[in-house]
């Protein structure tokens, strides 16, 4: 459905750094980095195609955004986890399976560094 997005932070580095190290176990690497007007662009991927780009924000943040990264399968989950531990991430909520949204969604819930919800997800069959 979304081809890119983009987030505006309040600190390029700290979020790239954030999105590597914790989404790191996905195959999340950092794609391109320039300067624009002045000001730090950075784009990650998972493949070749940049897909998420970061710049600085322009005034406060005021909306906390949920954004999903899909993981290949449970393994991969629990690797994000064991990232976000390793790194003092705020787990918002552990790996576990979420019945509610359908059977086989399991998933980890993270703080990022401007307070957003971001998570790592799989559609597998139920445990």
């Amino acid at each position: 459905m979304f081809d890119h997005v983009g987030i505006q932070v309040s600190d390029v580095e700290a979020s790239v750094t954030f999105y590597l190290r914790t989404f790191g176990p996905l195959g999340m690497h950092e794609a391109m980095r320039f300067e624009h007007d002045g000001a730090l662009i950075v784009a990650l991927a998972t493949g070749e195609q940049p897909a998420l780009w970061f710049s600085p924000a322009r005034g406060a943040e005021t909306r906390e955004l949920h954004i999903a990264f899909p993981a290949g399968d449970r393994a991969a989950v629990d690797a994000v986890h064991a990232a976000a531990l390793d790194a003092g991430v705020e787990v918002l909520h552990a790996p576990r399976e979420w019945p509610e949204y359908h059977p086989g969604y399991y998933a980890v819930f993270l703080r990022d560094p401007d307070g957003h919800n971001v998570e790592a997800v799989t559609h597998g069959p139920p445990a």
